[in-house]
């Protein structure tokens, strides 16, 4: 039995993660809700885990967990997919692989850890009838097509019950690896034979627990044993070819701190144990593994092997750079497994083979060159639903598919999605902001307000997301895609400022800045003003006069512009003094120190709530964004609307407000649904170039219950 590899991760400069600039490019084009399958009808909770396609390309089929369903997307148009409605299948539908038009789906019908059980149908997906269903004796947990058809593989997981005995392997019984044949469509029941995986790992030999399954051009199943860190290769008809550990790894400069408050990446973890999840052939020699780790584990990247257990690549952190580059990393699960790696899907697009990784908890895929399986190449990262878990290659008519599995109904997050992407010629979307090319390694997220300066920049806040890394980020947005050229930390007396929950940023003329601070009585944060100096040092803080205290509510300031003497902040929703469905434009005169307001007619939501996320100044106008907080299909207004200046005479604070009249200057959803996602609910920064350029951006609150995805893009010129 070999060692644990150790591969220290800092030696891994030949490893580049910079994207290649090539001519072809994989371009999300469409985002299916799950829920569009259940005719107007759907559960609460939802899901889209595992995928796979007919052979003809034109059929999606998914399994849905909490449903107990499988779903069924129509895909001939790939820029509309359309619903075809689910299948219940009497049980958790764990994995699906598909053979001709059969789909065959593995079913956990467990009572209990200690007594797992579950089966395999055959579906025939012509008329959606069950065509046969095999007794597997054990918890299915994922499946794989031969290449030719003629057999399935069935990880039998039986997963351990993590709390029990602290979540420790070994716990009884063992998991195991089944293979049935397949004829004239369906399962030969009779034809089930099992692999026995006990006595092969160093870690609990005696309790396996396969994970994931895949099947290369010469009947070969290769299948990861996940606690155990371990990894099998199986001939088709059950014998163990090779056998060996996973391995480990020394990783440098990551984040290992869950303080969901700051971005640190100086931290290490040596001798991290892979604990692979996602395999994937890249030929009838080499695979390639995701190492999401699950008991001990987790190293946060791609490795791959040969078969008989030589280890030939490993990205070590760059991949988890590369995401934290473009605004993706997920601070939460920093102490934990970081972006993790878990599903994986290979495919050859127009000769070139690509191997696809999907971080759960980063929610993008990356996207890497196999032609070499001894060093792969990275090329992208592509923007995906929250928590993407399945992915399937369709080459001949250039689509890769992914499942999605996170339901964010209970959390007011995004439902679950099926998205689809293109590979064409053309220059990639996304990213459209990253902070690559710093000399520091830079994370960034939850961005809020937005100004622009005379030179062609844009500065932007994070939110108290963030709490104790507040900061300013200036952005280069001539380049493609955009670029944070640089990281302004906002500090009180020489430290990181605390209690402060920035909305909006103006320029103060002198090279420094004014804040916004959103106040929230609940975490101690005041509803204040700040001015800060060009190095983001709090020069003076401002509160809020007893006429505006007496009415707050959590829902403050969110945004601010300055014009001539006069701060103008608008407030998010309704205080306790406000009409229904109006908000103050809140106004502080720099040279008298006095307060005072108007009024703004904001829509009334259809669903939800409707408030204002930023504001500023730009000729005879000031422009407002105003948003409801609803995502994808539920989402209505995403707006942008002028106020003239002429209007914005503002009364005394406690006596009648003026009114002030807007005019809709455009709707954002076109926007928002340009690059195939799902409408995303925080637009929430606005910035206007002296030339009239407008930039919006979204806020992805800091990848907590959110794909992480940040749209940063120019709605072109708009009028003075």
């Amino acid at each position: 039995m070999t060692k644990p590899l150790l591969l220290t991760s800092t030696l891994l400069a030949g490893v580049a993660m910079t994207p290649v600039h090539a001519e072809m490019n994989f371009n999300r084009i469409a985002s299916f809700p799950v829920t569009a399958n259940f005719d107007g009808a759907a559960p609460d909770e939802t899901s889209a885990e595992i995928i796979d396609v007919t052979e003809d390309g034109m059929t999606l089929v998914y399994t849905d967990s909490p449903a107990g369903v499988i779903g069924v997307v129509d895909i001939t148009n790939p820029a509309a997919p359309a619903p075809r409605g689910t299948l219940a299948v009497e049980g958790e539908p764990t994995a699906v692989s598909i053979i001709g038009n059969t789909a065959f789906v593995g079913v956990n019908t467990s009572e209990s850890y200690t007594a797992p059980s579950g089966f395999v149908k055959a579906v025939d997906l012509a008329d959606m009838s069950i065509t046969a269903t095999c007794d597997l004796g054990g918890q299915p947990d994922s499946t794989a097509r031969a290449k030719d058809g003629s057999f399935i593989a069935i990880a039998i997981e039986n997963e351990r019950d993590e709390d029990l005995g602290d979540g420790r392997v070994p716990q009884i019984p063992a998991g195991d690896l089944v293979m049935i044949d397949v004829a004239d469509g369906t399962l030969d029941c009779d034809s089930l034979r099992r692999a026995s995986l006990i006595g092969l790992a160093e870690v609990a030999g005696e309790d396996p627990e396969p994970e994931f399954v895949d099947i290369n051009g010469l009947g070969e199943v290769v299948v990861t044993l996940q606690e155990n860190n371990h990894i099998a290769v199986v001939s088709k008809d059950g014998r163990i070819l090779s056998h060996f550990s996973a391995g480990a790894v020394d990783l440098e400069g990551i984040d290992t701190k869950d303080d969901r408050a700051a971005l640190t990446f100086d931290q290490s973890q040596p001798g991290r144990l892979r604990e692979p999840d996602g395999v994937q052939w890249i030929d009838d020699s080499y695979f390639a593994i995701a190492n999401e780790g699950d008991m001990d584990g987790g190293s946060r990247g791609m490795t791959v092997f040969h078969k008989d257990g030589t280890l030939v690549w490993e990205s070590g952190v760059t991949l988890e750079h590369a995401i934290v580059q473009i605004g993706h990393y997920p601070d939460k699960r920093s102490d934990s497994k970081g972006v993790e790696p878990e599903g994986m899907e290979f495919g050859t697009f127009d000769g070139t083979p690509h191997i696809f990784v999907m971080a759960e908890r980063a929610s993008v895929v990356a996207v890497y060159d196999v032609t070499d399986p001894t060093a792969p190449v990275f090329k992208q990262l592509l923007p995906s639903g929250i928590s993407p878990e399945g992915a399937v290659a369709i080459p001949e008519r250039g689509l890769l598919a992914t499942a999605n599995e996170f339901d964010g109904f209970e959390d007011g997050a995004a439902r679950a999605h099926v998205m689809l992407y293109q590979y064409a010629d053309g220059p990639a979307s996304y990213p459209h902001l990253t902070s690559e090319g710093m000399d520091k390694l830079t994370g960034w997220g939850a961005l809020s307000g937005m100004v622009a300066d005379a030179d062609g920049m844009i500065y932007a806040v994070s939110d108290s997301f963030y709490g104790y890394q507040p900061r300013i980020f200036k952005i280069d947005p001539s380049r493609h895609p955009a670029r944070i050229i640089e990281a302004i930390d906002v500090t009180r007396n020489g430290t990181p400022a605390q209690k402060i929950d920035m909305e909006g940023i103006a320029l103060d003329g002198e090279g420094g800045f004014w804040i916004a601070s959103e106040g929230r009585t609940d975490r101690v944060i005041p509803h204040a003003l700040y001015h800060l100096g060009p190095d983001g040092q709090i020069k003076d803080e401002i509160g809020l006069p007893p006429e505006l205290l007496s009415v707050e509510t959590r829902f403050g300031f969110e945004g601010i512009t300055k014009v001539g003497d006069t701060l103008w902040m608008p407030v998010q929703r309704e205080w306790k003094d406000d009409p229904k469905d109006h908000v103050k434009l809140v106004a502080y005169n720099l040279e008298t120190e006095e307060w005072s307001a108007v009024l703004y007619p904001k829509a009334a939501p259809e669903k939800g709530w409707v408030g204002l996320s930023d504001m500023t100044a730009y000729g005879g106008h000031v422009y407002i964004v105003e948003r409801d907080n609803q995502h994808g299909p539920e989402a209505v207004t995403k707006r942008m609307y002028s106020v003239p200046l002429s209007q914005m005479t503002p009364a005394p604070l406690g006596s009648e407000l003026p009114v002030v009249t807007k005019t809709l200057v455009r709707d954002l959803i076109p926007d928002l649904t340009s690059t195939g996602g799902y409408v995303l609910d925080k637009v929430e920064g606005l910035a206007i170039m002296a030339d009239g350029t407008a930039w919006v951006s979204t806020d992805n609150d800091g990848v907590d219950d959110h794909s992480g995805e940040t749209m940063f893009f120019s709605i072109g010129p708009i009028g003075k």
